[in-house]
């Protein structure tokens, strides 16, 4: 099977067993699991000092792996932007090492496709995922093996009905050749007016956070909207908003959908809804940085890339 390299580029591990789980996991299939030797460091909240996790991502690109698989996200990428080898990740993705995660991940995916084109693929982390007490979602496990086999193409889903209604106006679209980027809207929104955000026109903008009441959401997309990011898309796709508390007798029915409603109310860019990414089980595999085709009919929503040629620069 594959050889995966395991890394902690942000956050300490706390969670061994999900650890221990996701490594299990990923053996049973076939692959050939490598960790990094400060994979389980600790240093305040993270894995390791910004030295030693800026070190491990040396590694990870000097491993000659076939994916690259972050063990979880948390924060701590955005204070190393400036040191990352960004040079040694590029050449090693040009040699066909995928480097995969998710949520604070965005920061490295980001930053590496503005300073050098690379892509990079959205994905699953090896404890929340792999290391799930359920065991991996299936359909996350499909992607990965996609992925993996080299045979990853494409992903489609289904639009929720408010969508349709939203949209019924031009319920058929086809957006040709555009860049999909994005990741966790926190860490994108701080990186606005930064060098490491990269300046994508005509893309495709997708989104996802957890743990952020719907106000703050909006306040962050306030910020996507006024720096002028969302205007200069051809579309935003929206993915998983979850596990935040609401308010009650105090939101007064202010929740997802008023946030959705109010953005579709400020641009003319489409906005779409039902990504199956995020901080969810069942997430899709996505190529930060690839061209895509983005078709939309009705409910149905098909987005494609054709095979993973291992180019570094597509």
């Amino acid at each position: 099977m594959s050889h995966i390299y395991i890394y902690s580029p942000s956050s300490a591990v706390r969670d061994k067993a999900a650890f221990r789980r996701g490594i299990k996991a990923l053996r049973a299939r076939g692959h050939e699991v490598e960790i990094d030797e400060a994979a389980l460091s600790s240093h305040l909240r993270f894995a390791g000092d910004d030295a030693t996790r800026i070190a491990a991502i040396g590694r990870a690109a000097g491993s000659g792996a076939d994916v690259a698989l972050i063990s979880r996200g948390g924060y701590g990428l955005t204070r190393i932007l400036p040191g990352l080898p960004y040079k040694a990740i590029a050449k090693a993705i040009g040699k066909g090492t995928r480097f995969v995660g998710l949520s604070d991940f965005t920061a490295l995916q980001l930053a590496l496709l503005a300073r050098t084109g690379a892509t990079t693929w959205a994905g699953p982390a090896l404890g929340e995922d792999f290391g799930a007490e359920t065991g991996p979602d299936e359909i996350m496990q499909a992607c990965f093996d996609d992925l993996v086999d080299g045979v990853a193409e494409g992903t489609g889903w289904t639009l929720p009905a408010a969508d349709a209604k939203a949209h019924a106006a031009k319920p058929r679209r086809h957006i040709h050749d555009a860049v999909l980027w994005g990741g966790n809207l926190s860490v994108l929104c701080a990186m606005v007016g930064t060098p490491y955000l990269p300046a994508v026109e005509g893309g495709v903008l997708f989104l996802e956070d957890v743990g952020e009441h719907p106000y703050r959401l909006e306040r962050q997309l306030s910020q996507m909207l006024l720096s002028g990011v969302i205007a200069k898309q051809k579309a935003v796709l929206l993915g998983a908003f979850n596990r935040f508390k609401p308010v009650p007798g105090h939101d007064r029915g202010f929740g997802l959908k008023s946030v959705v409603d109010w953005l579709r109310s400020q641009t003319k860019t489409p906005i779409y809804t039902g990504l199956p990414f995020g901080h969810v089980p069942t997430k899709v595999l996505l190529p930060v940085g690839r061209h895509v085709e983005l078709l939309v009919e009705g409910r149905n929503a098909l987005m494609v890339w054709g095979h993973d040629h291992h180019h570094a620069h597509d």
